[in-house]
């Protein structure tokens, strides 16, 4: 097959080239929801056209790529006094795949153990392209299914005004859950 962003042969869709050139990630930090913060590893729209694959197919092994560059580092480098959970928002299998449960999965090291299907949106209303008025007049309705651990990392693919993340994180401390902090693979306000 060809690498989708030079066009060179190579057995993965992203070449490893590239992937060290152009998805190399960084770390961005931001303030959201009671000043907890948001760490993400790509500018939106550095990896715009990558991220738009997530309802496809092909997206399911892009979104494979960005979470062995991003999350897997962050998780191999992260250290914490005890084992802390990670939960992807509503990580609901649509076209064979979730692409949150990748980034999720991608996060599975020493100190950080993913749970999956823990946390869902019960409103289908998509927030993509939206204004932030329009995100908080139409709320996602998370419902938290139990678990065990007290303290999580939310795991969510895109940032935007971080809407999504506040009534995520809303619905953790409704249920007795302390948000350390969010990942995110993307931020679109940078």
């Amino acid at each position: 097959m060809r690498c989708l962003l030079c066009e060179s042969l190579s057995l993965t869709h992203i070449c490893p080239n590239c992937q060290n050139t152009f998805l190399t990630p960084s770390l961005y930090r931001r303030k959201i929801f009671n000043d907890l913060e948001v760490i993400s590893f790509y500018k939106y729209k550095e990896i715009k056209n990558l991220l738009h694959t997530k309802h496809t197919d092909l997206g399911y092994y892009i979104y494979s790529i960005l979470a062995k560059n991003s999350f897997a580092k962050f998780a191999d480098a992260f250290e914490f006094s005890h084992t802390i959970t990670s939960i992807a928002i509503d990580d609901k299998t649509k076209s064979g795949y979730a692409h949150t449960a990748i980034l999720n999965h991608a996060l599975k090291s020493k100190n950080i153990e993913p749970l999956h299907n823990k946390l869902r949106a019960q409103s289908t209303i998509s927030y993509s392209g939206k204004t932030k008025e329009f995100r908080l007049l139409h709320p996602r309705n998370f419902q938290l299914k139990a678990f065990q651990a007290k303290e999580v990392i939310l795991v969510d693919d895109i940032i935007t005004t971080g809407t999504t993340f506040t009534q995520a994180i809303q619905t953790m401390q409704k249920n007795k859950k302390e948000v350390l902090f969010c990942l995110a693979l993307a931020d679109a306000a940078l």
